[in-house]
């Protein structure tokens, strides 16, 4: 191999960043490294045989994150589809992030950047949306769509006019 220390010396640093990472970090990271190899020279979701639609709630793979990011593999939500890539709000079923977000009737002092989302089919745990984690990504980044709410229904409506209202727009 003609740059082989260069290849060794690459293997030995990951080496060293997997030693540092957290120990419950190390599988999703693996995870994402993988997933990456794979779908990095995808254009899209559409070149792994799904279509992807705005309300789609989906398992994603977010990659390697910083601190108060959301990272890895997570569900989000699809709000749209600009020229191959979704905009989309992480979201997770932590228990305790639930707790903290704000609800106008049940938790008017919550965190407004979270909300809570109703029950909605294909997901089995309360979900609650990060909206100060918008972002666009490359569909290819979508692992397998769990789950679906109508962009016609109210609650589609308040997610798009809470992003508004936070984003300032």
């Amino acid at each position: 191999m003609k740059n082989e220390h260069i290849w060794n010396d690459y293997i030995q640093s990951r080496k060293g960043i997997y030693g540092m990472i957290m120990p419950n970090q190390v599988s999703s990271n693996l995870i994402s490294e993988a997933n990456w190899m794979i779908r990095a020279r995808c254009q899209s979701c559409e070149d792994l045989g799904m279509e992807v639609s705005p309300g789609d709630i989906c398992y994603m793979d977010f990659g390697q994150a910083y601190l108060n990011e959301a990272g890895y593999q997570h569900f989000g939500l699809v709000v749209s589809i600009c020229n191959k890539k979704a905009l989309v709000v992480p979201m997770t079923s932590n228990a305790a992030t639930y707790a903290k977000a704000w609800d106008p009737k049940t938790n008017p002092q919550g965190k407004k950047h979270l909300m809570r989302l109703p029950e909605i089919r294909g997901l089995y745990k309360k979900s609650v949306l990060f909206l100060n984690d918008i972002k666009f990504i490359n569909t290819a980044r979508i692992i397998r769509i769990t789950g679906h709410l109508s962009v016609r229904c109210a609650t589609f409506h308040e997610i798009k006019e809470r992003l508004r209202t936070l984003l300032q727009v």
